[in-house]
């Protein structure tokens, strides 16, 4: 029997029958693992120890903060110990330069204690602060092969992204560098999107390899697990993927008349009554769930308050729903803006705390190689 991709109406093919159960599998087990940290965190914090971050390669958005920043408040909460890495080397993985670097690592770190994260229970660090960190990705790179990392879904992508650039020895090696950014601090859950899940199983390839090649088959990094983002993809204002790369984004900085213009300019159709098609009318759909996830509301309850109103409608109701979603993180923002020191205090010390669990990992792993001198 021939079947159909319900999304494309092409034929099913084997490949992507074993990658839906796969990503099943993987569903089930981020249910599962929710389920565990809301029960056993507050007594093992550790056993659930998360490691997530963020290039700082331009503002944060709202897809951030609805994808993101908001689930790590809620697993902080939770009483799950957190590291937040600022990738700042990984900068240059996919550009010439590394741009305003400084000011987006300041404005990330105004983001991430604006929206809630408690530098006394968050690790908020910086990549480039970590030597330690940048000596474990050698013995990690003898797990890996050219080929392996050439079929990365994740180096394709930024490949892909970069305008047409050769592939730098960076961005080739870029998974095993986000490998280590989990492994040196023994992450035990990783929030990603499904998209990134292959990023993770070479991680987990790579932790298991370890083990047997090196350790004598002793633990001493365990697999991380995924933990899914249950946030839809969001849109653009352009209708394509929201990148901080396309400039099509509601960024966070933003005041309330820059982001109504930005939804001002979003991309919808011509038809006066608006509804929620996401197949047939994405754009619309996309602006729908925007306003729903900062209102609370389903999609469809949006449009049904939209009704008859048309593009200008939606857009008024949208520009609402998000600034004022937005008015309490824009309020703190600022206080926090306002002393600029104690903003470099959080990462000084979140720099001290992330370089004495690399620092302890990575004499581990010279002692098990052989190699403690």
């Amino acid at each position: 029997m021939t079947t159909t991709h319900p999304t494309t109406s092409h034929p099913v093919t084997a490949d992507e029958r074993t990658l839906d159960r796969t990503l099943d599998a993987a569903v089930e087990r981020s249910r599962l693992l929710d389920r565990l940290i809301d029960e056993q965190a507050a007594a093992q914090p550790e056993r659930f120890r998360v490691l997530t971050g963020d290039r700082p390669t331009g503002p944060l958005h709202v897809g951030h903060l609805l994808a993101s920043l908001r689930n790590r408040v809620r697993l902080q909460q939770r009483g799950v110990e957190t590291f937040v890495v600022i990738a700042d080397y990984q900068v240059v993985t996919d550009r010439d330069a590394v741009g305003d670097i400084g000011e987006n690592v300041h404005g990330l770190v105004l983001d991430y204690l604006a929206a809630g994260l408690d530098p006394d229970r968050t690790t908020i660090f910086t990549h480039s602060a970590v030597p330690a960190l940048g000596q474990l990705v050698l013995p990690f790179l003898s797990l890996v092969t050219d080929g392996e990392l050439r079929r990365n879904p994740t180096v394709k992508d930024e490949l892909a992204l970069s305008g047409g650039r050769p592939l730098s020895g960076l961005l080739l090696t870029y998974p095993v560098h986000q490998a280590a950014d989990i492994l040196f601090c023994h992450g035990r859950v990783v929030p990603v999107g499904r998209d990134q899940l292959p990023h993770l199983e070479l991680t987990r390839q790579l932790a298991r390899r370890f083990n047997a090649r090196y350790a004598g088959g002793q633990p001493v990094f365990a697999e991380p697990e995924a933990l899914l983002s249950d946030v839809p993809l969001l849109l653009g204002t352009d209708g394509t993927k929201m990148s901080k790369s396309r400039g099509n984004t509601i960024n966070l900085r933003d005041t309330a008349d820059e982001t109504a213009d930005r939804i001002r300019a979003a991309r919808t159709d011509g038809e006066r009554r608006i509804t929620y098609e996401p197949v047939r009318r994405p754009e619309v759909a996309n602006l729908l769930r925007l306003a729903g996830l900062f209102t609370g509301e389903s999609p469809q309850t949006v449009a049904e308050r939209v009704g008859d109103s048309g593009a200008a409608g939606l857009k008024r109701v949208v520009t609402e729903a998000v600034n004022d979603g937005l008015a309490g993180h824009r309020a703190r923002r600022r206080q926090l803006a306002g002393d600029p020191a104690s903003v470099t205090a959080v990462l000084h010390e979140g720099n001290r705390r992330a370089n004495e669990v690399a620092e302890r990992t990575l004499a581990t792993v010279r002692a098990v190689m052989g190699m403690a001198y």
